[in-house]
């Protein structure tokens, strides 16, 4: 690896790949990153290695992912894998681990494409052993192949619904899917419902899904509410409300998801500005046309900066890069933007769908604030909602206020699994906006760094 690339790229999921691709393809000397064994991402994730088998279990988009890992590796792009970043500085200088070893590098621009993750979605008995995302399923079922049977699917999105699909695909019995999506959430989608209709191939293909299910047996509740997962050690059963009853279904295997969200950790310790999604309920980083954040030279591109799925980051991947390629002399404004009109047009059909699939799939305000008291909210710290109310009612005003009462926001994982909900608690409980509320403030390194790994930084070549 060297000391000084033109675009350094960090994440190789469908955005990153393009992005890589497209600017190898102009000459320039890019570098791409990721800290999975092989470029992927978490929709494509061992694709390179994927038989036919795996590729009939997941699906026809899964098997698409092979076209951009293809390209990838048939380009002049540096492929690094199993690389943590953990700090990208506004001058563009990226700390990276790489096998235990730390380095610096730099780049004339970065195209930061860390993808999205699993919103987080406390309620009682989450931290069981057994109960996991349902995103960590999958990831089991393509790194490993390894799968639960009889589990319990819980939540709303049509992530939950594929993930189900695929289990049923793979000849592993599903116990039941609880879906959670508000009976009034149909209502609200059905005026986005035409502008969906013009991109009716991921919706025909969504109905499909719920019609195999269906016809496999599995059992649909829906409306669920008052959700609490039942176990002393571990996961024993889950139980809910529905139709004014209580209910209880025994499984050792809960799979949870209230659908995904932009993944800002990076982008946040490098101070690029962020705004509040109402539509998404999440923060975004701003950015403009091309994908360029607040920060001269610093991209983000992909669900890492706007959820759309897997077609639509690819082709803001794509965009991302010639935004680059201008920003460093490679591209004049008029090829550019030549290049970039296809590609728009792509993306403006990819995200047809999406004000519908947000207004249906718009989380339960009792999934998003916890009810119970007793509920875990930060799970490295062990801090509970019930401690967050009281530390709110003693006029704490912000997240980062938050550290000074409790340790929330402050684990191993630098407030992935609790920002959101804490942002969503305190605006409620202070009766603020999102915005006014705002997020945890990151800093770097974003991700855990040994004092070994520090040590290197001052070894020769750093």
């Amino acid at each position: 690896m060297n000391t000084d690339y033109q675009i350094a790229v960090i994440g190789a999921g469908p955005a990153g790949m393009a992005a890589a691709t497209t600017a190898a393809e102009a000459g320039a000397r890019v570098l791409i990153v990721d800290e999975q064994p092989a470029p992927g991402g978490q929709i494509y994730r061992n694709i390179e290695t994927a038989d036919k088998a795996g590729e009939t279990v997941l699906g026809a988009d899964y098997a698409y992912g092979r076209k951009l890992t293809d390209a990838l590796r048939a380009s002049t792009a540096e492929c690094v894998s199993g690389a943590t970043v953990w700090q990208v500085s506004p001058e563009r200088e990226i700390g990276l681990s790489v096998a235990g070893a730390a380095r610096m590098i730099t780049a004339d621009a970065v195209i930061i494409a860390t993808g999205a993750q699993e919103r987080p979605f406390p309620l009682p008995g989450w931290a069981l052993p057994g109960v996991m995302t349902a995103g960590a399923a999958q990831i089991a079922l393509k790194a490993h192949g390894l799968t639960a049977a009889d589990a319990v699917f819980v939540g709303t999105g049509p992530l939950l619904y594929l993930i189900a699909y695929q289990y049923l695909q793979a000849g592993v019995p599903v116990r039941a899917i609880i879906d959670t999506t508000p009976w009034h959430r149909y209502v609200t989608a059905l005026p986005h419902l035409p502008g969906a209709m013009l991109n009716l191939g991921p919706l025909i293909k969504g109905l499909g899904y719920l019609r195999a299910l269906r016809a496999a047996g599995v059992p649909f509740i829906r409306g669920a509410s008052d959700l609490r997962i039942v176990g002393a050690e571990i996961a024993e059963a889950i139980r809910y409300e529905h139709s004014g009853h209580q209910h209880e279904i025994t499984t050792p295997h809960v799979f949870l998801h209230q659908g995904v969200v932009p993944s800002v950790n990076l982008t946040r310790a490098s101070g690029c500005d962020h705004r509040w999604d109402d539509a998404q309920r999440c923060w975004r980083v701003t950015t403009d046309d091309w994908g360029e954040t607040s920060i001269d030279g610093i991209f983000a591109a992909g669900d890492g900066s706007h959820i759309g799925g897997a077609l639509a980051a690819e082709h803001r991947g794509h965009l991302a890069a010639l935004g680059a390629l201008h920003r460093i002399g490679r591209l004049d404004a008029a090829v550019r933007n030549n290049r970039a009109a296809p590609v728009r047009h792509i993306l403006a059909q990819a995200m047809y769908l999406r004000p519908f699939l947000d207004a249906l799939y718009r989380p339960a305000k009792a999934h998003l604030v916890p009810t119970d008291d007793a509920t875990v909210v930060c799970r490295c710290e062990e801090v509970t909602a019930g401690e967050i109310r009281d530390i709110a009612r003693i006029g704490c005003a912000g997240p980062n206020q938050l550290k000074s009462f409790c340790r929330a926001g402050m684990g191993p994982c630098q407030g992935r699994l609790c920002a959101l909900t804490v942002t969503e608690m305190l605006a409620e409980l202070n009766g603020f906006s999102h915005e006014e509320i705002g997020d945890y403030r990151r800093r770097p390194p974003v991700k855990p760094l040994t004092v070994g790994e520090l040590a290197d930084l001052a070894g020769p070549g750093s």
